[in-house]
C-alpha cells in the first residue's frame, strides 16, 4: 500500500523511524518536565513502549516499501539507503532500546530520571542511522551521535566512583579511536574525491593497481577504519574498555551497549567492508579479520573463565561473541551466507543479552551485588528468573534448540563456504570452552546454597521483557528458517545497485 506515493512520502518513509524517535524524545522530555517526581516511572514506560511501537510501525512500512521502485533511490542526498539490511538492523536497535527502557524502570537513580531515557532514545536514533548510512559523512555523524550518548550513559551515576570511571574510560578510548577512524575516512575521501561509499570501490581499485605506494595508501586507510570499528564491536586489540565499562556502568546501560551498539556497529562494518574495498584488497582485509576473529574469541573466552563478577564475565563473553561474528564478516566477499549469518546472529544476541542482564538487574536489586555468587540459590528463590537465565546462557553457548545454536551454525557454515575451514574449527573449540563458564553460572543458581532464602520477585515490566525475549530465542531456534530467509534478503540488498 506504500509502493506508490508522492515525492514527500518517498523522502519521509525511509526515515520514518528516525522521525518517530525525534518526536518521542520531545514527548519524553516534556512529560518529564511536568510530572511529579513520584510518578516519573511512567516516563520510562512511555519511552520503552514508544520505541517498540515505532519498531512495529517501521517494520510494517519498511516491508511494504523496501525494493519498490519509488523507494529505491538515494535518501537525504545519498546519505542513507532504504534497503532490507537497514530495516533488519534498525529493528534490532529499536528492540534493544525499547526493552532497555523497560528493564531500567526499577533501577535506583536511573529509573525515574527522564533525561536518562532521552539520552537513550538519542543513542538509538544514532544507531538506527548507522545501519542505513551510505555516505562517509553520515557514517561518522551517526557513529558519534550514538557514541557521545553512550559515554554519558556509562557515567550517568555521577556520585558512584565505578560509573564515573566507566564513563571516563569509555570517553577516552572512544575519542582516541574516533580520531583514527575519522583520519581513515578523510584518507578515503582524499584518495577518491567522493564520500558516497558505493562510489569508492572503483577509484580505490585504480589506486591499488598503481603500485606499491597505492597499495600502502589503501592498506593504511583500511587499518585506520578497522581500528574505529574494532573499538565499537570490542574486538581485540581494541577491547580494553569493555570489562571496566560493563562493570561500572548502570546495568541497563551495559545491556544497551552490549546489544544495540554492537548490532549497529556490525551493520556499519558489514556495509563498509562489503562495498567500499575493491576486490583486489580482499586478500588483505579478509585475512586480517579472520586473524582478529581467532584472537578475539579465544582471548574473550579464556579471560571469562576466571571472572567472579557476572557483568565482567558477560563483558568477556561479549568480546568472544564479537570474535564469532567477525567470522561472518571475513566471509563477506566469498558468500552471501556471511552477512546473512551476521544479521541472524546479532538478532539472536540482542535478545539473549537483554534477557541475561534483566535477570542480573533483578538479582542485584535484591542482593545489592553483581557477583556470580549472588546468583546462588536462584533456582529455588525464583524458578522463572533462573529458567530465563539458563535459556540466555545456553543460547550464548550455542546449545540446541535455542537460537544461539543456529546462529553459530550459520557463522561456521559461512566460514567453511568461504574456505576458512580452520577458522570454523577454532570457533567450535572456543564454543566448547565457553560452555564451561556458562554452565558454571547454571551450577551456582541450582546447586550452591545461600543463607538468604527470601523469594525474589520481579515487576511486570521484567516479566514481559523476559517472556518476550526467551520466547523469541526458542522460536528462532525451533523455526529458524523464516528468520534466516529474512537475513538472506538483507544480505542480498547489501550490494544491490541504487538507480
Amino acid at each position: 500500500m506504500f509502493t506508490q506515493s508522492t515525492p514527500f512520502a518517498q523522502a519521509v518513509i525511509p526515515i520514518f523511524a528516525e522521525i518517530g524517535m525525534t518526536l518521542l524524545l520531545l514527548v519524553v522530555l516534556t512529560v518529564d518536565l511536568f510530572l511529579n517526581p513520584a510518578r516519573r516511572r511512567s516516563v520510562g514506560i512511555i519511552a520503552g513502549v514508544g520505541l517498540l511501537l515505532i519498531m512495529a510501525a517501521n517494520l510494517v512500512v519498511g516491508l511494504s516499501t523496501v525494493g519498490a521502485p519509488d523507494y529505491a533511490g538515494p535518501v537525504l542526498g545519498g546519505m542513507i539507503r532504504h534497503d532490507m539490511l537497514a530495516l533488519i538492523f534498525r529493528t534490532m536497535v529499536l528492540i534493544a532500546g525499547g526493552l532497555t527502557c523497560l528493564i531500567a524502570l526499577d533501577v535506583p537513580k536511573v529509573g525515574r530520571q527522564g533525561e536518562f531515557y532521552g539520552i537513550l532514545i538519542a543513542a538509538t536514533l544514532g544507531m538506527s542511522l548507522m545501519g542505513a548510512a551510505s555516505d562517509l559523512i553520515m557514517v561518522f555523524l551517526s557513529l558519534e551521535t550514538a557514541s557521545i550518548c553512550l559515554y554519558v550513559l556509562a557515567g550517568f551515576l555521577r556520585d558512584t566512583q565505578r560509573s564515573a570511571e566507566a564513563g571516563l574510560k569509555y570517553y577516552l578510548f572512544g575519542s582516541f579511536t574516533a580520531g583514527l577512524f575519522l583520519y581513515g575516512l578523510s584518507l578515503l575521501y582524499g584518495y577518491t574525491g567522493t564520500t558516497n561509499i558505493y562510489s569508492l570501490s572503483e577509484p580505490l581499485g585504480v589506486l591499488l593497481r598503481s603500485g606499491t605506494e597505492g597499495q600502502f595508501a589503501v592498506i593504511l586507510a583500511l587499518l585506520l577504519v578497522l581500528a574505529g570499528f574494532g573499538f565499537k564491536v570490542a574486538a581485540v586489540p581494541f577491547h580494553f574498555w569493555t570489562p571496566d565499562v560493563y562493570e561500572g556502568a548502570p546495568t541497563p546501560v551495559t545491556a544497551f551497549v552490549s546489544t544495540a551498539s554492537k548490532a549497529a556497529s556490525f551493520a556499519l562494518l558489514v556495509r563498509v567492508f562489503g562495498v567500499v574495498w575493491p576486490a583486489e584488497s580482499a586478500v588483505y582485509w579478509t585475512s586480517l579479520l579472520a586473524a582478529m576473529s581467532v584472537v578475539t574469541m579465544t582471548l574473550g573466552n579464556l579471560l571469562a573463565l576466571v571472572q567472579r563478577n557476572i557483568k565482567r564475565m558477560l563483558a568477556y563473553s561479549s568480546i568472544a561473541q564479537a570474535g564469532y561474528t567477525l567470522m561472518g564478516v571475513a566471509a563477506l566477499t566469498q558468500t552471501t551466507l556471511g552477512p546473512a549469518a551476521v544479521a541472524f546472529y546479532m538478532l539472536m544476541y540482542v535478545l539473549t543479552n537483554i534477557a541475561a542482564f534483566s535477570v542480573v538487574i533483578v538479582v542485584s536489586n535484591t542482593s545489592g551485588g553483581d557477583e556470580i555468587r549472588d546468583l546462588a540459590g536462584l533456582g529455588r528463590r525464583s524458578p522463572y528468573l533462573a529458567l530465563a537465565m539458563v535459556l540466555a546462557l545456553l543460547s550464548l553457548g550455542g546449545v540446541p534448540p535455542l537460537a544461539g545454536f543456529f546462529g553459530k551454525f550459520f557463522l561456521f557454515a559461512a566460514a567453511v563456504e568461504a574456505g576458512y575451514v580452520w577458522l570454523a574449527v577454532i570457533g567450535v573449540l572456543n564454543a566448547i570452552v565457553a560452555l564451561y563458564y556458562y554452565l558454571t553460572v547454571v551450577k551456582v543458581m541450582y546447586v550452591d546454597t545461600t543463607e538468604d532464602t527470601r523469594p525474589i520477585t520481579a515487576s511486570s515490566a521484567y516479566g514481559v521483557v523476559l517472556f518476550a525475549s526467551c520466547l523469541a530465542l526458542i522460536l528462532m531456534g525451533t523455526l529458524a528458517g523464516p528468520w534466516f530467509n529474512w537475513a538472506l534478503n538483507a544480505a542480498g540488498s547489501l550490494t544491490a545497485a541504487v538507480p
